[in-house]
């Protein structure tokens, strides 16, 4: 933690305060926060409310966790970026392990991003082909797990439309057309290899499921990385766009978007506007904008450049690397908040003449913008949790969160714990790490999907968790 002391040897500490004042929220404020979510959660869930819902609140067609019994060999292909994956698992029932035997990254070149979605799937079908060719896969015909980070509309649990491309990406005829159907018509016109059944999962349900055969509890799955997101178990009857009453579905809440429809506008500092000004994407993704990686390095870095313009840090002067967005990266926080070494170490790189009152300075300004992102990320996730045990009428609710990211990962968690405790204290929340939920929780979801009696079980684990109607709900 930065030293009080050297704070408090400068008549800087009344000033400084003033710059960080806006990004302490209180526990009242982020109560407030999750309780704006919990009526979004709503509105996504709705019928007719969910087109104009900043909270997507997608189905995903994953209708139960692992329960254990799942076995077997599958392939899983993870496709987000310039790279893709292509994976073989097999998971064991005897040891309980979901086993990644071999694996292989296959580049996408920067004109194929920009091709037709006919050379795109191409490509896949030949490097599967070929990783089963090479691990003498070819004559089983083995279920797929797909990772596909796009924005998708997902009508089954095997069929996916794309709604536009992002990350670079521009393929023709590709958007509006179900990405499963487009896969599976690649590998047919190869016509040397067949892939069974195939499941289209997102990144964040991944995480849940591949936690989830460690820890049959684990009824969640949050990310944050890059950007943030979370899924959870919901009751069908609440999901007013899927026919049926009974039993569960994963949802993928796309959380990332709360505050789009101007929600939190009174929490958001100078700086977070700033941010999203000049996004590549304003007025989008505004809670994301807040908490993940993407962001956190240039709210620090725009914080800094105000302090330094106001004569508060470093004599006043600016440094060319201090100037420029984006050069202030994420990793600095956590690096600069691990020990004043640190600190010392990143100032002198980014060219600024430092003191040893200004690099503690620099250590709180980093420990609060990042406090920050892990307190309204416990108040979504409290959200969640307390949905859970409202949903199935429960006094004490004991559940699993599965998690990924990199900020989680890099970052102090104990505050982001003892938060969610504070504003969820009905609920016991064990957190668990996981391991490469684009790969094995794709083969995860995919062996669920195959599960012998899969719909009758569910049936069965339905029975008799009625949940209370909505406006009760939203009255609590």
């Amino acid at each position: 933690k930065p030293d009080t002391k050297v704070r408090l040897q400068t008549n800087k500490s009344s000033s400084v305060e003033k710059y960080l004042q806006p990004f302490q929220l209180s526990p009242e404020t982020l109560q407030e926060v999750s309780a704006r979510l919990r009526k979004d959660l709503l509105r996504g869930l709705g019928k007719h409310s969910h087109h104009k819902a900043p909270v997507k609140m997608l189905p995903t067609f994953v209708r139960a966790t692992p329960d254990g019994t799942e076995k077997g060999d599958f392939l899983a292909l993870d496709l987000g970026g310039t790279n893709f994956r292509v994976l073989h698992v097999r998971v064991e029932e005897e040891a309980q392990k979901v086993l990644k035997m071999d694996s292989q990254i296959c580049a996408i070149p920067q004109e194929m991003m920009l091709g037709t979605g006919e050379q795109l799937f191409d490509h896949i079908a030949t490097c599967l082909g070929d990783f089963l060719e090479s691990h003498n896969l070819k004559g089983q015909t083995l279920p797929l797990g797909f990772t596909f980070s796009f924005p998708c509309e997902q009508l089954e649990i095997d069929k996916s439309i794309l709604i536009r491309w992002t990350k670079g990406f521009n393929c023709s005829g590709v958007e509006g057309k179900d990405v499963v159907q487009l896969l599976k018509e690649a590998i047919h016109r190869r016509g040397d290899y067949h892939i069974g059944s195939v499941a289209m999962v997102n990144d964040t349900v991944g995480t849940m499921m591949s936690c989830g055969y460690k820890d049959q509890s684990c009824e969640i799955g949050m990310i944050i990385g890059t950007g943030t997101n979370a899924c959870y178990m919901e009751e069908i009857k609440n999901v007013k766009r899927i026919e049926g009453e009974d039993g569960r579905m994963c949802i993928n809440t796309e959380w990332g978007g709360f505050g789009d429809d101007g929600c939190l506008d009174d929490i958001l500092t100078e700086f977070d506007v700033e941010v999203d000004k000049t996004s590549i994407n304003p007025g989008v993704h505004i809670f994301e904008k807040m908490i993940s990686g993407m962001y956190l390095g240039e709210i620090v870095r725009l914080v800094l450049v105000k302090m330094t313009k106001d004569k508060l840090l470093f004599k006043g002067q600016i440094s060319e690397a201090l100037g420029t967005r984006g050069l202030f990266e994420t990793k600095f926080i956590s690096e600069i908040e691990d020990g004043l070494e640190n600190a010392k170490k990143i100032l002198t790189e980014l060219g600024l003449d430092w003191s040893l009152v200004d690099a503690s300075v620099v250590r709180l300004v980093c420990d609060t913008i990042s406090s920050r992102s892990a307190y309204l990320c416990a108040a979504a996730l409290a959200t969640l949790v307390n949905r859970i045990r409202n949903n199935r009428k429960l006094g004490h609710l004991k559940t699993t969160v599965g998690v990924d990211g990199t900020v989680y990962r890099k970052h102090p968690t104990s505050k982001l714990q003892k938060a969610v405790r504070l504003l969820a204290p009905q609920c016991d929340i064990t957190f668990l790490v996981s391991e490469d939920g684009s790969g094995k929780g794709a083969a995860m979801v995919t062996a669920v999907a195959q599960r012998p009696a899969h719909q009758s079980r569910l049936l069965e684990e339905s029975d008799g968790e009625d949940n209370e109607e909505e406006e009760e709900e939203e009255g609590q």
